[in-house]
């Protein structure tokens, strides 16, 4: 009786998790304002800017856009996976990839959204070098290329442990 009570209680802690997935609703309406003011300042700059200049506002929308991806993946993938299936309903637009990635895949496209976000800001620095130290690059190259080598270790490791593949071949009528 004890064990029971015990085990429902630590499965429905799960639900504790939910206020985090807001939370994260909260962060991407946070980053809409701010590219918001970014597509303002890009367009009224966009005449008087440099050619780098019109790139590097381009390369900033995108790293917003990718890093408001990455919240999304990030709200409904863990949601899904942590707290509790969610239903498609009538909904005809429903994400083809929803409900299909489990926490092996969702490590993997959290790692390579990091990774493409990373190497956006490694090309803002080189399309800004002239304005950036010498260390500061390094380092952001170093910090990319770490990112690199753990995404490519963590891939390779959920390979050999199977947990790609299994699922994969598992999943095909899902």
């Amino acid at each position: 009786m004890i064990e029971r009570f015990l085990e429902r209680f630590l499965f429905n802690s799960r639900w504790l998790l939910a206020p985090f997935y807001v939370m994260l609703v909260a962060a991407l309406v946070g980053l809409l304002i701010k590219a918001g003011q970014e597509t303002w300042h890009f367009v009224f700059h966009a005449i008087t800017a440099s050619e780098s200049d019109v790139i590097l506002g381009v390369l900033a929308l995108v790293d917003l856009t990718l890093t408001g991806s990455l919240i999304v993946i990030v709200i409904f993938s863990g949601y899904e996976n942590f707290v509790s299936r969610i239903e498609p309903g009538d909904t005809e637009d429903w994400p083809e990839w929803m409900g299909k990635i489990d926490f092996a895949g969702l490590k993997l496209k959290l790692l390579s959204s990091i990774v493409a976000i990373s190497a956006i800001q490694v090309l803002k620095a080189f399309m800004n070098v002239k304005n950036m130290a010498d260390r500061e690059l390094a380092w952001l190259v170093g910090i990319h290329l770490l990112f690199v080598v753990s995404g490519l270790i963590m891939a390779l490791t959920d390979r050999i442990s199977g947990d790609g593949h299994a699922k994969a071949s598992g999943d095909s009528g899902h």
